[in-house]
């Protein structure tokens, strides 16, 4: 008699625990799929900024040289020789280009990190024009192809000394440093890290000192 009272009280509390248990475990699917969908966002969204900047990074200069060039073609008679020489005046278009194409990264969802793998190294071309002034030669001693090669790979070894001097490589670092921070924005806006080389970069001069190329 006591149990058939006490029922309808026994269906009361099993039909709250059932709905406690369809609200807990709701309540635990509709957070975890938020959570999933919001790192799905923040993962599309960083990959969207890293395509954005998957670019040619290209920095021009200018520079000139004068050249002087001398050959000698010796004689068996003492005092006798075969001379060559020309005044050569260079002037060269010089790019400094990153491949951000090249770039690789992993992305850490679990920890919100990612790490930059590979910064695609400088490229430097040289495109010299060349033009020859007060050329004198002898006919036993005649400027060949190999003088003009020669002449060429000297000139090209001056530019690139004159470009280590200049400030063309620390502004092409610059431009890629400026395609860099767009990744370092997006991910400190979702609250991510960015890592290279195992170190944080928190900004861009944490990314000035740290990337070395």
């Amino acid at each position: 008699m006591a149990f058939t009272t006490n029922l309808p009280e026994i269906r009361k509390w099993i039909t709250i625990l059932l709905f406690a248990l369809v609200l807990f475990f709701g309540y635990n699917y509709f957070t975890k799929s938020n959570d999933n969908s919001s790192i799905e966002y923040d993962t599309a969204l960083i990959q969207s900024q890293i395509k954005n900047v998957a670019k040619l990074v290209v920095t021009e200069g200018h520079f000139s040289e004068v050249l002087t060039y001398k050959d000698q073609k010796k004689t068996y008679i003492p005092g006798l020789s075969f001379d060559k020489k020309a005044l050569v005046v260079i002037n060269a278009e010089v790019t400094v280009a990153f491949d951000m194409s090249k770039l690789t990264y992993d992305i850490d969802t679990e920890n919100k990190v990612l790490t930059l793998t590979n910064i695609p190294n400088e490229e430097i071309k040289i495109y010299p024009e060349l033009k020859y002034y007060d050329t004198e030669s002898s006919r036993f001693n005649e400027f060949t192809a190999s003088d003009y090669n020669k002449i060429a790979k000297t000139a090209k070894a001056n530019i690139a000394q004159k470009i280590e001097k200049s400030t063309l490589k620390s502004n092409a670092k610059n431009r890629l440093l400026s395609e860099l921070s767009k990744i370092l924005i997006v991910t400190k806006s979702m609250g991510w890290k960015l890592e290279y080389e195992g170190q944080v970069m928190e900004n861009e001069t944490d990314m000035n000192q740290k990337i070395k190329l």
